[in-house]
This record gives structure tokens, C-alpha cells and sequence, in this order.
């Protein structure tokens, strides 16, 4: 008997999951009719996929081999369905990866936008850190991911959706002390124990940390789990972040004593982009991506509008 791609399914889910039990449940079938699936496959297959101990299982070496294989077909089929399901462009059913510093903002005006172009579309929305979001999209249980760059690791198509400078967010007071004691304000200027960050494996709090210089994140108050809560915080007096111009207009209107200025040339920033897979279909990405820019554009010109225009480059 071929192997079937339901078996690599249950075979792929049973690697994820670690036990039969969690494994059955996440493809929504019985303990007893996963593992008679798994031993058929290995019967299939002439050799033992799985060593199963008393509390979990582990992969042997021929396990281990085949799994890279189904991930890479099962990746290929979900290519496939894909290229039916948005042959004719932006419609059908698509499901889309948001981290959580650019979710809250950027999708409420581009879903309006996107829904606007085809009623017709059904869009599933994931918000979640980048590794796991990445970990979805290379495995095929995403299309697509709105995230900062760069990409880590190849086989992903990055189309860039624009420019994200941070600015600096705090109290009325802290930022007028900050900006009277130093003679430029930068990113670097801002002492550790006074900077305020998300929790660790937040993107954005590893970019701020690089952009301000320090190395270790023992120096840093970190742990909010939202840009709202830190803004919150800030505008109270609880030290300084920095704050992603997309999320200006919402963040400033929630917290009205929050005050924002601009760093001296050059900003830090970061660079939005929407990413696929290389051995995705692009027509219908290359339509949610001007999508996409055409919001990020709106977002960034109101906190312009709001905070002052971008600091210009010193000439060279």
C-alpha cells in the first residue's frame, strides 16, 4: 500500500506534538487510529519511525529522514492548493501572519481595504511572534507573514511595504530632561535602566536594544506584553520607549499624556515587509502588498502629521 498524504499528515503532527495522545488531538482523531496510521506506515516503509517510550516518543534516524521529506511534500501540496485557490488574483481563501507590533494597527485599516477589493475573499488572520510565524509559513499553514526584516534563513521572498521609524515615547518631564542633558538625542543616549521594552522574543524589543547599544538584556526592564501597556507606563512617568510610527495614531490618542519627539538624523527604524515562500504563486501577493504599503504609508503620514516630518539625513 502507498503511503498516503493523510499518514504524512498524522506522521508530521505526531513529530510536532512530542506524545500519541497530543498528536491524535491536534488532528482530531483517536489515540488508537493515529498510531494504527503511524504502523502502517512504517510497514509501508520497511523500517521504525518512532520509538515510543512511556511518555513520549522519539524519532530514529530513518524517522528523522522522513519526516524532512513529508514536511517538504506536504509543503508542496499546500503550494499547490494555494495556486488554485488565488489563480485569479487576491480572492479565494487566504491565511495571512501579523506580528504583534504591526497587527493591532496596520489591520484594521488594510482589512477595510482588502475586503473592499473582493467580498468574496476569506481571510484568516494569525498574530504571533516571528519565529513562529515563520515556522507556520515555511511549513505551509501560512501564505504569507507581515513582519520586520530582515528574514532569517532562505527559501522566503521578502517584498518591502515601507519605512517604520521609531520615535521616543515618555512622560512630558523625562523626555524634556532627556533631550535638555544631551546634545544630540539618539537611541544611545537613553540609559538602560530607564528603557522600557515588551517581553523577550518580541521582535521590536531586540531592534530597540541593537539601535540603543546595549548588549545584554539584564540591563533592561523588560516584560510588557503591548505596545498599549508600555505607552501606558511611559506616559505615567515610568521611564521611556520607543514607539513604531504605525502605531502613533492609536497609541497617542489612547494614552493623552504621552509625549513623543523625533531622534536626530538618522532615525532608527525598521523596515515592514510582506513575506512568501519562493514557490509561491506572486500575483495575488504582489496585490496585498500594494495593499499593505498603501495603509503602512497612511499610518506613518499621520504620526507625521501628529509628531513632525522625519529628521533629514545629515548630507554627506
Amino acid at each position: 500500500m502507498p503511503l498516503t498524504l493523510r499518514q504524512m499528515t498524522y506522521f508530521v503532527a505526531l513529530a510536532d506534538a512530542g506524545t500519541f495522545r497530543a498528536a491524535a488531538a491536534r488532528v482530531h482523531i483517536s489515540q488508537p487510529a493515529l498510531s494504527l496510521q503511524i504502523k502502517e506506515m512504517e510497514e509501508t516503509l520497511g523500517a521504525r519511525l518512532v520509538e515510543r517510550l512511556p511518555r513520549d516518543i522519539r524519532l530514529t534516524r530513518a524517522g528523522q529522514e522522513v519526516l524532512t521529506r513529508c514536511r517538504a511534500i506536504l509543503s508542496d501540496v499546500r503550494d499547490l492548493e494555494q495556486a488554485v485557490r488565488l489563480q485569479s488574483g487576491l480572492s479565494g481563501r487566504l491565511m495571512l501572519g501579523v506580528i504583534p507590533t504591526v497587527a493591532p494597527y496596520l489591520l484594521p485599516l488594510a482589512l477595510t481595504r482588502i475586503r473592499a477589493q473582493d467580498l468574496t475573499l476569506e481571510l484568516r488572520v494569525r498574530e504571533a511572534q516571528t519565529d513562529r510565524l515563520l515556522d507556520e509559513l515555511r511549513r505551509g499553514a501560512l501564505d504569507a507573514v507581515v513582519m520586520a526584516l530582515p528574514v532569517p534563513g532562505q527559501g522566503l521572498v521578502a517584498r518591502p511595504l515601507g519605512e517604520d521609524h521609531f520615535l521616543l515615547a515618555g512622560s512630558p518631564s523625562r523626555v524634556a530632561h532627556l533631550r535638555a542633558r544631551a546634545q544630540a538625542l539618539v537611541p544611545a543616549g537613553i540609559a538602560p535602566d530607564q528603557l522600557l521594552l515588551l517581553d523577550e522574543g518580541h521582535c521590536l524589543a531586540d531592534q530597540a536594544l541593537e539601535v540603543c547599544g546595549i548588549g545584554s538584556r539584564g540591563q533592561v526592564d523588560l516584560g510588557a506584553s503591548s505596545l498599549s501597556t508600555l505607552c501606558g507606563l511611559v506616559a505615567e512617568g515610568f521611564g521611556l520607549t520607543l514607539l513604531p510610527e504605525i502605531a502613533v495614531r492609536t497609541e497617542a490618542a489612547a494614552a493623552p499624556g504621552l509625549s513623543l519627539v523625533r531622534f536626530d538624523a538618522p532615525e532608527p527604524r525598521r523596515t515592514l515587509a510582506l513575506v512568501r515562500r519562493e514557490t509561491t504563486v506572486d500575483g495575488w501577493a504582489e496585490d496585498l502588498a500594494r495593499l499593505l504599503e498603501g495603509a503602512v504609508a497612511d499610518l506613518t503620514g499621520a504620526a507625521r502629521a501628529l509628531v513632525g516630518p522625519a529628521t533629514p539625513a545629515p548630507s554627506a
